[in-house]
């Protein structure tokens, strides 16, 4: 089983390594990397050229915010009520099922967060949650959290009344702004995404954002759009910033009309094997 919403992998020098592209391959899973014009020939050396979308566009100097917004308009074009957006630096994907994280296969994870975004009329965003984050020996990880932030593996209604904008934290932004307008997001750990830590490797925003004071500037940044619910500390030898979610308790799931949730649970097929 595979999405049916197309996914968009964004990435800038790192043709070498494109993490994500190769586990996307190796599940068999349909997807587009989109690249910058003066790139693609290196792209199409290793991956199918009828996987590679071209940006009309090049060296902005605005980070990611112009690629995501040109897809998003691409996907519209295509008649897709929602968009995958991916980032190239996720090595793989996995069930956390009674705690154990399970390595996936084939596309299925995504099928079933499709499925469960479209139950619910008011839901802007939904993702899996770093592997790093869902921790094994917790009792209490739930299947996923309500109205937080979504980043880096990401499904985006695009009916929305928003756009990708700045420079810095462009993902924490984006779920701050629907969750302020009364929209819900949805972070899965049910189903992670096992991301390179950020900074670890070349390529992407690694050079022209992290580098330096980027930290801090990205800390700057989302505090300067919310003020009202950022705050930024210096902690790990970094600078962070920390988001406050409490107020968006109140904004609940409204179930599409005609829906009707299911009694039992579906396992769409999946088990768990052992692989040799």
């Amino acid at each position: 089983m595979n999405p049916r919403y197309p996914i968009y992998v964004i990435s800038k020098g790192r043709w070498g390594s494109r993490l994500t592209s190769k586990v996307l391959e190796l599940m068999n899973v349909p997807y587009h990397i989109v690249v910058e014009p003066q790139e693609y020939d290196r792209y199409a050396e290793v991956i199918d050229p009828n996987k590679i979308y071209t940006l009309p566009f090049a060296n902005l100097g605005q980070g990611s915010i112009p690629a995501r917004n040109w897809y998003w308009e691409h996907s519209i074009k295509q008649g897709a009520k929602w968009h995958w957006m991916l980032d190239d630096n996720i090595r793989d994907f996995y069930r956390l099922n009674r705690n154990r994280k399970i390595r996936v296969k084939t596309g299925i994870t995504f099928k079933i967060i499709e499925d469960f975004a479209d139950r619910y009329k008011n839901l802007a965003q939904a993702g899996m949650q770093y592997m790093m984050f869902a921790i094994r020996k917790r009792s209490y990880n739930k299947p996923y959290i309500l109205n937080t932030r979504i980043y880096s593996c990401m499904l985006i209604r695009n009916e929305i009344p928003f756009r990708w904008r700045g420079r810095y934290n462009e993902d924490t932004d984006l779920s701050i702004r629907c969750l302020k307008a009364g929209w819900c997001t949805i972070l899965f750990y049910a189903f992670l995404a096992n991301k390179q830590a950020t900074m670890l490797m070349k390529g992407g925003n690694t050079e022209s954002l992290y580098k330096g004071d980027g930290r801090l500037l990205m800390a700057q940044s989302l505090y300067k759009q919310h003020p009202d619910i950022v705050r930024i500390k210096r902690k790990w030898g970094r600078w962070q910033h920390y988001v406050n979610y409490n107020g968006f308790k109140h904004n609940k799931l409204m179930l599409e009309d005609g829906v009707t949730l299911p009694n039992k649970p579906n396992e769409y097929g999946m088990k768990i094997v052992k692989v040799k």
